[in-house]
């Protein structure tokens, strides 16, 4: 299912929907948690990329390691690898602490927040949502240039 689109490799296709989704998830998550005003017109983005990112990445892990077993295991491949495993976990936990703040803290008509538990756990889950983006922002980053090194060269 994950090897070829249209009789060609479909990792290529596939990793376009990472490299778009988890740096759109990791900006409105950080927005959403930080910036109270953003909240009404953001909400439901939010929950769409925190759904969306984590599949495209999925999808895109395991296209490549379908094509992986066409080219073999090299460490360039390994090290690609690597950083794809980390990234899917990242951007999983991403992605369901930006729908646990999504609906821990709902955006009202006026912009405000109707906090539904203390502020104080508002604000840590949304500390943990801006480590989280950062890092995933981090891997998303390095599994594209390992990648990028291995098709186009040093």
């Amino acid at each position: 299912m994950f090897d070829r689109v249209s009789g060609i490799p479909a990792h290529p296709l596939f990793v376009h929907g990472a490299v778009v989704l988890v740096p759109l998830l990791a900006l409105v998550a950080v927005l959403y948690g930080v910036w109270p005003g953003s909240r009404r017109h953001i909400r439901w983005p939010l929950i769409a990329f925190a759904v969306a990112a984590p599949i495209a990445v999925f999808v895109s892990k395991e296209s490549g390691e379908e094509l992986s077993k066409q080219f073999g295991n090299s460490p360039a491949v390994l090290e690609h690898e690597g950083y794809a495993d980390k990234l899917f976990w990242f951007i999983l936990a991403l992605g369901v602490v930006s729908l646990v703040m999504a609906f821990m803290v709902p955006a009202t008509r006026d912009g405000a927040a109707a906090i539904k538990a203390p502020a104080v756990a508002h604000y840590a889950v949304a500390g943990v949502a801006v480590v989280l983006a950062l890092v995933s922002a981090f891997y998303v980053y390095k599994t594209g240039d390992s990648g990028a090194h291995m098709v186009w060269g040093s």
